[in-house]
């Protein structure tokens, strides 16, 4: 184990984007805690012990190590002699691995290319379901793992699903180390470790943290019906298309429409069948695509984009478009904000989330407006709902010279930004 190391929450916004400041809150916070401690201690002591008692075959010097939705790095660096693959929901892990490994100069020693970590959307479990194609997608899933070291999520239902997926990548005689910060544990978590792995160990809670050690288990993905949950809305003029949305579990607001985003709708259905037939339309932080396929069912000739820094979320969407609309064509990207290259849009639609890791804040929306002023065309608009006491319509002063209030209630409300 390599520790303690030198890491940080967030990698530094470009000067043009000073005004999309990081949230004071998370920027004086750690980027690790004491779940990444306990998990990194647990498992340099299998790798001592447990590794070698288990008779591994000969010539089998090093364990194939997996680690599962590391936050900041802390998981992947601090096993960085081990060489581990590392897979995460979260496109923001790329950037983030890459910034802080980059601050631990004696790491690199060992480094024959800078680390990628891969995605949902790089498993070929995952990919029949999906039309996006990873830039980097290899054959590092392929074969087993003897350890797999994994934070567990706030999802219950995506806890399940992960548990079900490890199964398949874990070896017979492999290890599962799942952690997490007692508070952020989801409902039931108990019942759901003992319905989908052998738990052989709860440790001891250390500094409000628990780990669980588990062996393999026999419960699949395979007919596991909770996988993809969704619903159905009216869209399009006068709202004669019914959509069918379903999403993977750790997608935000999968089985029911989300009350904010129902706000939205509306507004969008009406600047989406005001576009010129080839416009572009960008649905940023897309979750299950729901306002991209509204635009679409309101007007067919747009060029649609979803992107998402969940990679579940980009498979969903996908899933959903190429199912409600099979005959359009769409770009799909797995992306920390916009990607550099996405080019510009006449319409982006954003429903941005307020919050990352237990910090509640505008940090994420600060930085999506900043994207969203960079990638619009001239005269292009960005329709967008938020709580209202994040008080959204100040913040998007900063980085647009219109801005105006379409709707609200006593919850929500919905705003327009152009430049």
């Amino acid at each position: 184990m390599t520790w303690p190391l030198n890491l940080e929450r967030a990698v530094p916004a470009p000067t043009l984007d000073k005004a999309a400041k990081p949230n004071a809150k998370a920027a004086s916070l750690q980027a690790w805690d004491s779940a990444d401690e306990l998990l990194l201690q647990q498992a340099t002591h299998w790798m001592k012990d447990g590794w070698l008692a288990d008779k591994q075959p000969a010539g089998k010097q090093h364990p194939r190590v997996l680690v599962v939705d590391d936050n900041f790095g802390a998981l992947t660096l601090g096993l960085w002699e081990s060489q581990p693959i590392t897979l995460a929901d979260s496109a923001a892990l790329e950037g983030l691995l890459a910034y802080n490994l980059a601050l631990n100069p004696p790491l690199q020693s060992n480094l024959s290319d800078q680390p990628v970590p891969l995605s949902w959307c790089d498993d070929p479990v995952l990919a029949q379901e999906t039309a996006t194609n990873s830039s980097h997608s290899d054959s590092r899933l392929e074969g087993l793992f003897d350890l797999v070291v994994m934070r567990i999520p706030r999802y219950g239902d995506y806890l399940a699903w992960l548990l079900r997926r490890v199964n398949a990548l874990l070896a017979n005689n492999g290890v599962l180390l799942a952690g997490g910060m007692i508070k952020h544990l989801p409902n039931r978590s108990v019942d759901v470790f003992a319905q989908a792995v052998v738990t052989e160990k709860v440790c001891p809670a250390r500094k409000k943290a628990r780990v669980v050690i588990c062996r393999k288990g026999s419960a699949e993905l395979t007919n596991w019906t909770p996988a993809w949950q969704g619903y159905s809305l009216a869209a399009g003029a006068e709202k004669a298309k019914a959509l069918n949305v379903a999403a993977l579990p750790a997608v935000f607001a999968r089985d029911k429409l989300d009350i904010g985003t129902r706000a939205l709708l509306p507004h969008v259905t009406e600047a989406a069948a005001a576009l010129a037939p080839g416009a572009r339309v960008l649905d940023l932080a897309c979750g299950n695509g729901v306002l991209g396929l509204a635009a679409l069912a309101a007007n067919s000739h747009l060029e649609l984009t979803f992107s998402d820094v969940s990679s579940q979320a980009v498979i969903s969407a996908a899933t959903n478009a190429a199912r409600e609309f099979p005959h359009s064509a769409f770009a799909f990207r797995h992306a920390d904000s916009i990607a550099a290259d996405g080019g510009e849009f006449d319409l982006i639609l954003l429903n941005p989330p307020f919050h990352e890791g237990g910090v509640v804040g505008d940090h994420i929306a600060l930085a999506l407006f900043a994207a969203s002023r960079r990638h619009l065309r001239p005269g292009g608009r960005l329709l967008l709902v938020g709580n209202r006491h994040l008080g959204y319509h100040r913040s998007l002063g900063r980085f647009f010279p219109q801005v105006r209030q379409l709707d609200a209630n006593p919850k929500f409300v919905v705003l327009a930004a152009s430049r």
